[in-house]
């Protein structure tokens, strides 16, 4: 499910969304997971010697709640997606960041990463802030008190920090080859099918004859001058798209080398991808509103991918436990006095994003 808000617009947990990294749940990666009992009063999970709390998660959970409820109205809770209730996925989703953060406060422990004067004075101004927002009604509810949030804000303070540190040496300057983009359309005539189930089926040597027979007359006619290629795509082209803008390494390879080769206003030859035979027209061989977004791209997949690998890496070592019984008996708050969803907020007004 696709939804707008679904944490915050910026800050480390957009990053850690973006990481794909996932927590309190299996990961391929060896790290060992534990279902157990045996835990204190109000703990939901422990991870290495970390320990979260009932009133750790509600502060996330509810802030949440909110947020979607600002934006959709509190009838979004009667959403349900393939058996499985709004409720519960922004739930998962909740845990998941948490055990992140706290993860992530513990490998800036290991790397000893450690918060200065100004920084923890920053948390307790940010705890005090946000406490000090939410009424009897919230706080009891909640089950929160000015430590919990003081937690909460130092550890997120400790995950940001490792994070930037772990990304310092990425080198920000990324050429205007290496991410230009182009625009370019394009007349497809196809070489495959799919069956009932999705699957690709060639096309018989016959048809796909027929097929370049019927591409190469197509370019006789953009060739000659006296067609607009994009009238004749609109004609002949089997795929429903006409024009792409793209980088380096975002399309097929056939495809993309032939694009790259053209100059503005050229024609290719026949070109064969998995999908067919083209004919592609370039219509600029440089976009730089697009090329500098790429750049942007370019730079936070490479960040991604040197904190995905240390991250990784540390995780695999962790045990993780879930108090399974207590995590099912946390529920949503429904009580119009629950307003607070400027947790994150007023986090990122103290540790505002760095770029």
């Amino acid at each position: 499910m696709k939804m707008k808000n679904r944490m915050i617009a910026a800050g480390l947990i957009a990053v850690l969304m973006m990481t794909g990294i996932t927590a309190c749940g299996g990961d391929g990666g060896g790290t060992r997971v534990v279902f157990t009992t045996g835990f204190g009063k109000n703990e939901v999970f422990r991870i290495g010697n970390e320990v979260c709390t009932r009133a750790e998660v509600m502060v996330y959970l509810t802030n949440t709640q909110n947020q979607y409820e600002n934006v959709y109205g509190a009838e979004i809770w009667n959403t349900e997606l393939d058996g499985v209730t709004l409720e519960e996925n922004v739930k998962e989703t909740v845990l998941a960041k948490i055990a992140q953060i706290k993860t992530m406060y513990l490998l800036a422990l290991e790397k000893k990463v450690t918060l200065d004067e100004t920084e923890e004075a920053k948390v307790k101004q940010a705890a005090a802030e946000y406490f000090n927002s939410l009424n009897e009604t919230e706080t009891e509810l909640m089950g929160v008190s000015l430590e919990t949030i003081e937690n909460l804000y130092r550890e997120y303070a400790m995950a940001d920090k490792v994070y930037r540190q772990i990304i310092q040496d990425i080198n920000p300057e990324i050429s205007d080859d290496e991410a230009r983009t182009i625009t370019v359309q394009h007349i497809l005539i196809r070489t495959v099918t799919t069956d009932g189930e999705g699957n690709r089926v060639p096309y018989s040597e016959e048809d796909k004859n027929a097929a370049y027979e019927k591409i190469c007359e197509i370019r006789e006619l953009a060739v000659s001058g006296e067609y607009d290629f994009a009238e004749l795509a609109s004609q002949y082209s089997e795929d429903s798209t006409l024009t792409y803008s793209f980088g380096k390494g975002e399309m097929d390879e056939a495809f993309e080398k032939a694009s790259f080769e053209l100059g503005t206003d050229e024609i290719s030859s026949v070109v064969e991808s998995e999908a067919g035979y083209h004919i592609i027209k370039c219509i600029n061989t440089f976009n730089r509103e697009e090329t500098d977004a790429n750049k942007i791209e370019i730079v936070e997949e490479r960040r991604k991918e040197a904190f995905g690998q240390e991250y990784d890496a540390f995780v695999s070592t962790l045990a993780r436990k879930l108090n399974q019984k207590l995590w099912d008996e946390i529920t949503l708050i429904h009580d119009s006095n629950v307003n607070t969803s400027n947790f994150f907020e007023v986090f990122l007004n103290y540790f505002p994003v760095q770029e």
